[in-house]
């Protein structure tokens, strides 16, 4: 199996952690990654440290308390593929967050460098900005849940969903050279959910000069680091494929660099 993929647990531990990313496991500085399943009336609490934290309902519904926040029931989406936008609430650094399950949950956790700047806040689907981006079988459905023009110190988080049959992340693009206005460095976590599950994704992670060159068969659960380089994603017909993406680095902004050999395949401006 290739070194970009992280899968999870077959089954969650004591805490429903089913799968963790740290900065050190992935050998970068930036991103961390955490998914947990919950059943109905289990908690989970933990502290933030130095990290600020975008919690993301991926399915279920829950409670969700930290130092200056109390949510009543949240989370209406009972599966990822209903392609609505979730709930999420945003945690900073030097706090804690308490999730409480109501139905069965999954939760993804979503971490990076905090600098103390925000306070704890709900972001309702309403207020998640939702787009469909490219055309024909490169169309797909964006859920910008935690944009730059949103508060935060360091993170960026959003979903996509890649109807069977069409890709994603593409035309392939790149963000791993810290060069603004041009491009900005952003490691990156894929976070792969399949529909129906017996399925499976493909990305491929590559640079210009092939000195990373990988072509992986991602399933259901799978997370995919995305350390440097183009990382498009195809799904399969018949098999609907979602990820939510986390990015961070030393500068909050997505400004990203096109293969020069596919930049002919961007939809034509209006």
């Amino acid at each position: 199996m290739s070194n970009l993929i992280v899968s999870g647990r077959k089954q969650a531990d004591q805490q429903g952690n089913l799968l963790t990313i740290t900065p050190e496991s992935a050998g970068w500085k930036y991103v961390g990654f955490e998914v947990f399943v919950l059943k109905a009336g289990q908690s989970l609490k933990k502290e933030t440290e130095d990290r600020e934290a975008c919690l993301v309902l991926l399915s279920g519904r829950a409670k969700v308390a930290t130092s200056e926040l109390r949510t009543e029931e949240i989370g209406r989406r009972m599966s990822v593929f209903e392609k609505i936008p979730p709930y999420s609430v945003y945690v900073p650094n030097g706090d804690f967050y308490e999730v409480t399950a109501i139905t069965d949950l999954e939760l993804a956790v979503c971490t990076a460098p905090g600098q103390g700047g925000h306070t704890a806040r709900l972001i309702f689907p309403e207020h998640v900005g939702v787009e469909t981006r490219g055309y024909g079988n490169i169309e797909r459905q964006i859920h910008n849940i935690l944009p730059e023009s949103q508060p935060a110190d360091s993170l960026l988080v959003v979903e996509v969903f890649t109807p069977g049959g069409h890709w994603s992340s593409y035309p392939p693009h790149k963000h791993d050279q810290d060069d603004l206005p041009n491009e900005s460095y952003l490691e990156e976590t894929y976070y792969h959910k399949v529909n129906p599950g017996k399925g499976f994704a493909i990305q491929r992670v590559y640079t210009d000069d092939l000195s990373l060159d990988e072509t992986m068969i991602v399933k259901d659960g799978d997370a995919v680091l995305v350390p440097k380089g183009y990382h498009p994603v195809s799904a399969p017909p018949g098999y609907d494929v979602y990820y939510l993406n986390v990015m961070a680095g030393p500068h909050r902004v997505w400004k990203f660099h096109n293969d020069p050999d596919h930049e002919w395949l961007m939809p034509p401006k209006k």
